[in-house]
C-alpha cells in the first residue's frame, strides 16, 4: 500500500501524455455482455429475498486487464477496509490481466480476503464494449437498489497499444488486413473492409486513451484524408480524426449509458466519477447534461493511482444521508489530500444541472470575441491570453476561468470583459465547479473547468458530433480565430 499511495503516486504523477482509459487489452477478447452471460456466471450469493434499498449503492467498473492489474487488488483492499454497511452498498465488476483470470462481481464487505467478497463470476468480457458496462449498472441496481446511485469508472493502464487495434480489425470488425495494398491477413468472412499497417499504428499511437472498443472502430473506418503540401507537391494521407478525438468520440458513447441508465432509473444518475482523463471539460460536461447530476473528473490527462477508497468509504458510511454534491464535493477533497504536494494532479465536481447556462456563457464569450478578430490589439490579447493559460498534457485543453482572468485583464474591450467575467461567476460563484483542488506547481492556475482551444486546427469530430459545438458559437469563433492567426 506504501507504493501505491505513497512513491507510487509520484511516479504515476511524473507521466506526461499517457491518459488512462477503460477498455484495454479486452478489446481483443470477444464480448460476453450480453445478458445472458451474466445468467451463465457462477452465483456465488443467492438472492432469496428481495434486496432492500439502501441510501446508497457506489458501482465501480473496474478495468485492470492491463499492465497495472495489481492497483486493482490494492483497490479493492483500500474499499474492505470500510465495506458496505446496511446504508451503503459497494460493488464491483473487476476484469484482471491474464488468460486464466475471468471477470469477477464483488459485494464489499468489511475486512477479509477480496475472494470472499464475489458474488458472481463471469467468463471473458470485453470491459471497453459499453454494452458490458450497461449489463454491470443493471446488475447493480437489480440487487443492490439504493435511493442514490454512483458510478465509478476505473483504469490505471496505459490504454491501447497496436496489438489491441490490430485484433481489434481482425475479430471485431472483420477486416483484411494490407500492407502497400497487398491483403497480408485475410480475416474469415470478411465484408471487403480493408485496414492497412499504417492506419493500425495510427490509430494504435493517437487513441491509446480510448475508453470504448466503439471508438477504436470508429477511428478504424474513417475515410482517407489527402492533402497535398503546396510548396513541395508531396502528397499525404491521414485519418479524418485527429489526435484527441477519442475524448470526445469516448464522451459521445458514454453519454449513451449514462442516458439509458436514467431511463432504467427514472432519474439522471446521482454522481459519474471517472478515475481517467479529460472528464472536467465543458464540452463534456454539456454532452452529460441531463443525464447525470455531477460528474467528478480531472483536467489534467493523468490523475494518477486512483480514489483514496478507504476515506471517501469512511465518509460516506458515516453520513450516507449525504447529498450527491456533498459526497462529491467531499470526494476532491479527500483525492487532493491523498497526493503529495508536488503531485501535478487536479480533480473537480461539477454541477451538470447549470450546464446551459454554462453554455449560454461562454457562446456570449465567443461572439463578443469572433466579432473583434479585425481589431489587431484584441487579437493580440487573445493570442497572448492563449499562450500564457493554464493547460494540460493535452495542449489544446486549457483552463476556461483562467483564461477569462487572463483576457479581462489586459483586452481593452468592454463586451468582452463582460463576457470574461460572466463566465468566471458562473464557474465560481454561481457553482457550475461545485469544487476543485489540485497539486502541484505545475497546476496551480486550474479552477476545475477546462475547454478545448487549439493552435493549429480543430479536429473533425468536434465540429459535427458534440451538442456543445451545436449549442454555442465556440467553434466558429475558433475556426475564425484559427483564420486569423494561421500563415
Amino acid at each position: 500500500m506504501a507504493t501505491k499511495k505513497g512513491a507510487g503516486k509520484k511516479a504515476a504523477a511524473k507521466k506526461s501524455g499517457k491518459g488512462r482509459a477503460v477498455g484495454r487489452k479486452s478489446a481483443a477478447k470477444k464480448s460476453t455482455a450480453k445478458k445472458s452471460a451474466a445468467k451463465k456466471g457462477s452465483a456465488v450469493k443467492a438472492a432469496s429475498k428481495k434486496p432492500v434499498q439502501t441510501e446508497w449503492t457506489m458501482m465501480v467498473y473496474m478495468c485492470g486487464d492491463n499492465n497495472l492489474d495489481s492497483a486493482g487488488i490494492a483497490d479493492l483492499r483500500e474499499m474492505k477496509k470500510v465495506g458496505s454497511t446496511n446504508q451503503v452498498n459497494v460493488v464491483v465488476q473487476y476484469d484482471r490481466s491474464g488468460n486464466d483470470h475471468r471477470t469477477k462481481r464483488y459485494f464489499v464487505r468489511k475486512g477479509g480476503a477480496p475472494s470472499s467478497d464475489v458474488v458472481q463470476t463471469l467468463g471473458e468480457t470485453n470491459m471497453g464494449d459499453p454494452k458490458v458496462l450497461e449489463d454491470f449498472i443493471n446488475w447493480g441496481i437489480k440487487n443492490y437498489p439504493a435511493k442514490r446511485y454512483i458510478v465509478v469508472l476505473w483504469n490505471h493502464g496505459e490504454g491501447w497499444d497496436d496489438t489491441d487495434v490490430y485484433h481489434e480489425a481482425r475479430r471485431s470488425m472483420g477486416a483484411n488486413i494490407t500492407r502497400r495494398g497487398e491483403v497480408i491477413d485475410a480475416s474469415r468472412g470478411a465484408d471487403g473492409t480493408n485496414v492497412s499497417t499504417r492506419r493500425l499504428r495510427t490509430v494504435g499511437q493517437r487513441f491509446k486513451r480510448a475508453l470504448f472498443r466503439s471508438t477504436i472502430e470508429k477511428a478504424l473506418s474513417q475515410p482517407m484524408r489527402v492533402e497535398e503540401d503546396p510548396r513541395s507537391g508531396v502528397i499525404s494521407r491521414a485519418i479524418c480524426l485527429d489526435d484527441d478525438a477519442e475524448d470526445f468520440l469516448d464522451n459521445i458513447e458514454l453519454r449513451k449509458v449514462v442516458n439509458w441508465m436514467k431511463k432504467k432509473i427514472g432519474r439522471p444518475l446521482d454522481i459519474l466519477g471517472m478515475d481517467a482523463c479529460l472528464m472536467s471539460m465543458a464540452e463534456v460536461c454539456y454532452q452529460l447534461r441531463g443525464d447525470v447530476l455531477v460528474t467528478i473528473g480531472s483536467e489534467q490527462t493523468e490523475p494518477g493511482d486512483g480514489w483514496p477508497y478507504d476515506t471517501v468509504l469512511d465518509y460516506l458510511t458515516k453520513k450516507p444521508t449525504a447529498t450527491p454534491q456533498e459526497l462529491a464535493v467531499t470526494i476532491v477533497n479527500k483525492y487532493i489530500a491523498s497526493y503529495p504536494s508536488d503531485a501535478g494532479v487536479t480533480q473537480a465536481a461539477c454541477d451538470l444541472t447549470k450546464s446551459d447556462l454554462m453554455a449560454g456563457v461562454v457562446d456570449n464569450l465567443a461572439k463578443a470575441m469572433k466579432s473583434k478578430l479585425d481589431d489587431q490589439n484584441v487579437l493580440t490579447q487573445i493570442v497572448l491570453a492563449r499562450h500564457r493559460v493554464q493547460s494540460y498534457d493535452v495542449e489544446d485543453n486549457i483552463d476556461l476561468y483562467d483564461f477569462c482572468d487572463l483576457l479581462q485583464q489586459s483586452v481593452g474591450d468592454a463586451n468582452i470583459e463582460a463576457a470574461c467575467r460572466q463566465v468566471k461567476d458562473v464557474i465560481s460563484a454561481q457553482g457550475f465547479v461545485l469544487n476543485s483542488g489540485f497539486k502541484g506547481a505545475n497546476m496551480k492556475n486550474s479552477h476545475g473547468l477546462a475547454i478545448y482551444f487549439p493552435t493549429k486546427q480543430i479536429i473533425n469530430l468536434y465540429d459535427t458530433n458534440l451538442d456543445f459545438t451545436q449549442k454555442t458559437q465556440w467553434s466558429a469563433f475558433l475556426k475564425a480565430y484559427l483564420a486569423s492567426t494561421g500563415r
